[in-house]
C-alpha cells in the first residue's frame, strides 16, 4: 500500500509541472507577433516600387531592405494583382533588384506632447534641430479621425491676428480656416510671419511644405525668435525631400494641432503650402497610373484637399480650436487655377494678395475688393460691418475711376463719390499698409477705421449692415 502511494505522488508532480509549461507556452504563442510574409522588389518605375509576394494595405508601411542591408522605410499607395505598388519616403539609392519587402502591421501613428514644442521636425517626427528625438508622452494617428460635423462649436468669438486691415476689414474668427492668395514674391511669407507673431493662441504649428529649405531656418530664427519658437511646433519637409514626405509634413503638423485642440489649447496652424500638398499628391498619384482629370491633377488631388483641411476647426465643447491660415500659390497669378479654385470653395475665406499693390510699396499687399472673410457677420457688431461696407464702397470707387484721376481727366465735381475717394484715398492706403514689427490690436485697428472714414453726407442712402457687402456671404 505504502509502496502505491508513493509512486503516485511524483506523477502527479509531473502531471502538474507539464500543465504550467503548457499553459507557458499557449501564452506565449498567444502573445506572439502575428506572422510577417516577406515579398520581393520586382521593378522601379519612377518614383514607385513595385513588389510583389507579400500583402499590405494601403496606407500601410513597408520596409525594403537591400542585399547589403540598406533599408529604406515606404507606404502602399496601390495595389493590382498580385503587386504592391510602394512610395519611398526618403532616397532609393542603392536598393538593387529582389531586395526583401517586409510589411510593418498596425496603423501609422505619431508623437504628440508637449515636449514638442520649441522643437522642428521633418515629416517623420524626427529631430532637424541638432537636438535629441523628443520622448512625446502620447501617439495619435497621423491621418486624424473624421469629427462629426454636428459635434463642432460654431465660430462665434473673434480673433485677435495683429494686422489691422485683416482685424478691421476681414475680422477673423478663433477656429475658421482661411486662405492666404498670392503669387510669387508679393509678401506672402512676411504676412505669415507677422500673424505668427501677432496672434493670441497657445500653441502655434508651423508646416513647410515643399518650400524652400533656406526658408526653414530663416523663418524659424528671424520670424519666429526664440520667444516664438518657444510655444510652436515647427514641422518642415523641403522641395528635395520625396512626394510623400511632403504629403507626411502637412498629415504631421495637422495630427499635431488636433493633439492640443483635444487638450482644450487654441491652436494656430499655419501651412506653407497647400498648393506644394496638392502637388505631391499629384505627382503619387501620376506615378501609379491615375490618369490626369483638371489642368494635369488627377481626382485624388481634390479628395485630399478637404480631407486635410476639415481637419482643423473648433472642436467638440469641452475642447479648444485649431484656427487654421494655408497659403495658396496662384502660380502666374491666376486666382483661377485648379487648386486656388478648389480651395476657395473649401476654406471659410480667402486673402489675397495683389502683385499691382506690392509692386507699389503697399505691404502686407491684400487686395480688399478680391478678399472676404465668411465668418465675419457671425463674429462682429452690425456698426462694424457698416463701417467696412462704406470703406468698400469708397476704395472701389476710386479704383474704378483710377485711370481718368491719373491722366488728369476726371473733373472734381461731376460725382460726389468719386470727390469723397479722392479725398479720402490716401488715409486709406496708409491704413492698409503696415510694418513688418507693428502690431495693431483688435481695438486699436477699429479705433483706426472708424476716424478714418468721413461722416455720411446728408441725404445719402443708409449703408446695408447685413454683412452681406463685408464678407459674409457664404
Amino acid at each position: 500500500m505504502s509502496g502505491g502511494a508513493g509512486t503516485a505522488v511524483p506523477s502527479a508532480n509531473r502531471s502538474t509541472r507539464w500543465a504550467e509549461r503548457l499553459r507557458h507556452y499557449q501564452g506565449r504563442i498567444e502573445n506572439a507577433p502575428p506572422m510577417v510574409v516577406e515579398g520581393t522588389l520586382r521593378r522601379t518605375v519612377g518614383l514607385t516600387l513595385e513588389a510583389e509576394g507579400c500583402q499590405a494595405a494601403v496606407g500601410g508601411r513597408c520596409d525594403v531592405v537591400s542585399l547589403d542591408g540598406h533599408t529604406v522605410e515606404t507606404e502602399v499607395v496601390g495595389f493590382a494583382g498580385e503587386s504592391l505598388y510602394l512610395m519611398p519616403t526618403g532616397h532609393i539609392h542603392g536598393i538593387a533588384p529582389d531586395a526583401r519587402v517586409i510589411p510593418s502591421p498596425g496603423v501609422r501613428e505619431v508623437a504628440a506632447g508637449t515636449e514638442l514644442l520649441g522643437r522642428v521636425l521633418d515629416g517623420r517626427g524626427r529631430p532637424l534641430d541638432g537636438l535629441p528625438a523628443p520622448r512625446a508622452s502620447d501617439r495619435v494617428p497621423l491621418t486624424g479621425t473624421r469629427m462629426n460635423p454636428l459635434q463642432r462649436r460654431r465660430i462665434t468669438e473673434p480673433l485677435d491676428v495683429g494686422v489691422r486691415s485683416i482685424n478691421a476689414l476681414l475680422t477673423v474668427g478663433r477656429g475658421q480656416r482661411m486662405g492666404l492668395f498670392a503669387g510669387s514674391g508679393v509678401g506672402k511669407s512676411m504676412l505669415l510671419g507677422m500673424m505668427t507673431r501677432y496672434t493670441n493662441a497657445d500653441v502655434v504649428v508651423v508646416g513647410m511644405i515643399g518650400e524652400r529649405g533656406r526658408e526653414v531656418k530663416e523663418f524659424v530664427d528671424s520670424t519666429l525668435g526664440e520667444e516664438g519658437l518657444a510655444r510652436s511646433v515647427v514641422v518642415a519637409t523641403p522641395a528635395d525631400d520625396t512626394p510623400l514626405m511632403r504629403l507626411h509634413g502637412a498629415w504631421l503638423c495637422t495630427a499635431i494641432a488636433e493633439y492640443f485642440r483635444d487638450q482644450g489649447l487654441q491652436v494656430l496652424l499655419l501651412m506653407d503650402s497647400l498648393t506644394r500638398f496638392a502637388q505631391a499628391q499629384r505627382e503619387i498619384a501620376l506615378a501609379i497610373g491615375e490618369p490626369p482629370a483638371t489642368k494635369g491633377y488627377p481626382p485624388s488631388v481634390f479628395a485630399k484637399l478637404p480631407q486635410l483641411v476639415e481637419r482643423a476647426g473648433n472642436g467638440a465643447s469641452g475642447e479648444g480650436s485649431i484656427t487654421a491660415l494655408y497659403t495658396v500659390l496662384t502660380e502666374g497669378d491666376d486666382h483661377n487655377d485648379p487648386i486656388a479654385d478648389a480651395a476657395r470653395a473649401i476654406l471659410d475665406g480667402h486673402i489675397v494678395l495683389s502683385r499691382q499693390l506690392a509692386e507699389s510699396g503697399l505691404y502686407p499687399a491684400i487686395d480688399v475688393e478680391a478678399s472676404v472673410s465668411r465668418a465675419m457677420h457671425q463674429i462682429t457688431p452690425k456698426d462694424q460691418l457698416a463701417q467696412v461696407s462704406r470703406f468698400r464702397q469708397i476704395y472701389a470707387t476710386y479704383q474704378h475711376n483710377r485711370d481718368l484721376i491719373a491722366v488728369g481727366a476726371y473733373q472734381r465735381g461731376s460725382d460726389r463719390r468719386v470727390d469723397e475717394a479722392i479725398g479720402v484715398w490716401p488715409a486709406m492706403i496708409e491704413f492698409l499698409r503696415q510694418d513688418f514689427e507693428q502690431r495693431e490690436d483688435m481695438a486699436t485697428s477699429l479705433r483706426m477705421l472708424d476716424n478714418l472714414l468721413p461722416a455720411e453726407p446728408a441725404g445719402t442712402e443708409p449703408v446695408p449692415a447685413d454683412g452681406a457687402a463685408a464678407g459674409g456671404g457664404n
